[in-house]
């Protein structure tokens, strides 16, 4: 290849590399910069280099536990219910049923609902202590209701979080069960194995992959989770449902700190990566790269 070609291709690569420099290492690089500044709108005359001040701000603040908590509590909560009930129903989808492509609309529907409004759906006709549907039901049954966003905030999160993610998971886990050649689960059937041993041996290690995907896939998403926590509890009562992303809000938003909540999104990503790191090294070992 000539000179000539080389710096002709190289010309065409450059507008690619300056676009992904613009639109990641400049913020990345200017939150690392407002991270060691004293910089809060209001006090606009207090201004400078802090060193690691709001570090030591924000690791002394006990905030930051509870949001890092809440937050490892709530994406871990929200894939074991996700992916455990998706693969289950996955499985139901599957077989030959009266109704069955209706059913399927309405597992797939929550998913093409916007967070705020079915955060919304929640708070006001599902979860609400005097009438909401589950308030009905427990009457109803001679129990009385509890106020979910008083009294067990994050399980409310987790509860609607859950509730707009599954229909990705079966969809997904539903795609791999139907691609399982139907010979292999009949020989099964045929050398008398029941339906756990065939879900234990055949479906399991078939779904690993689609599994390995959804895991990594929702996880990504859900460490940015905020519509639904700023419609229904604003991370309260307290931090008791604040996340790492509600907490760069508070800092940022409400109290106008630019400088702790540079500190915050420095933490989110370094969260999100070592949790990517193990999540890319179990999807590719799954994909036997």
């Amino acid at each position: 290849m000539s000179r000539r070609e080389t710096l002709s291709r190289s010309a065409l690569k450059l507008p690619a590399i300056v676009s992904l420099f613009i639109w990641s290492v400049i913020p990345l690089l200017m939150t690392l910069w407002f991270s060691f500044r004293r910089y809060n709108l209001m006090e606009p005359d207090r201004t400078g280099f802090d060193g690691f001040g709001n570090y030591r701000y924000l690791l002394s603040d006990p905030s930051l536990a509870m949001a890092i908590g809440n937050t490892v509590l709530l994406v871990a909560s929200v894939l074991v219910i996700t992916v455990g009930l998706g693969t289950l129903l996955a499985v139901l989808y599957d077989q030959v049923f009266f109704g069955r492509g209706i059913a399927r609309v309405l597992v797939l529907a929550p998913f093409f609902i916007m967070p705020t409004v079915s955060a919304l759906i929640w708070k006001n006709m599902m979860m609400h202590p005097d009438y909401g549907f589950i308030a009905f039901l427990m009457r109803s049954v001679g129990l009385k209701p509890i106020d979910w966003f008083a009294v067990a905030p994050l399980t409310s999160i987790i509860i609607i979080v859950s509730w707009q993610w599954l229909p990705f998971a079966v969809l997904t886990l539903l795609t791999s069960v139907q691609s399982l050649d139907s010979e292999r689960k009949e020989a099964a059937r045929m050398d008398g194995a029941g339906p756990v041993a065939i879900f234990r041996y055949i479906l399991l290690p078939h779904l690993g992959r689609a599994i390995s995907a959804t895991v990594m896939i929702e996880t990504i998403f859900l460490l940015g989770i905020f519509a639904e926590i700023y419609v229904t509890t604003s991370g309260g009562p307290g931090f008791a449902s604040t996340n790492l992303s509600f907490l760069i809000y508070r800092y940022a938003l409400l109290e106008y700190d630019v400088g702790g909540a540079s500190v915050a999104g420095l933490v989110a990503i370094v969260l999100a990566n070592i949790l990517a790191f193990f999540l890319m090294r179990s999807f590719a070992r799954n994909l036997d790269l």
